[in-house]
């Protein structure tokens, strides 16, 4: 699963659909949206590496979010 993070990375689709410019998704100080739907596409979690850390991004039962390192 540490590759969806990549393929997130890669897809513009990803956006929302208000996002007009493809390019904003690497725009510094932008504001981006991505669906959870596409992030929990293959299934509840979701490691995240962030600044040599590895975080878990999970979703409940119940639909929350809990993020742990």
């Amino acid at each position: 699963m540490a590759s969806i993070a990549h393929l997130i990375m890669e897809m513009p689709s990803a956006l929302s659909e208000t996002s007009r410019d493809k390019n904003q998704f690497s725009m510094p100080g932008t504001r981006r949206s991505i669906q959870s739907e596409t992030l929990f596409s293959e299934g509840d979690e979701v490691y995240i590496q962030h600044r040599g850390e590895q975080y878990l991004l999970r979703r409940t039962r119940n639909g929350k979010l809990i993020l742990t390192k």
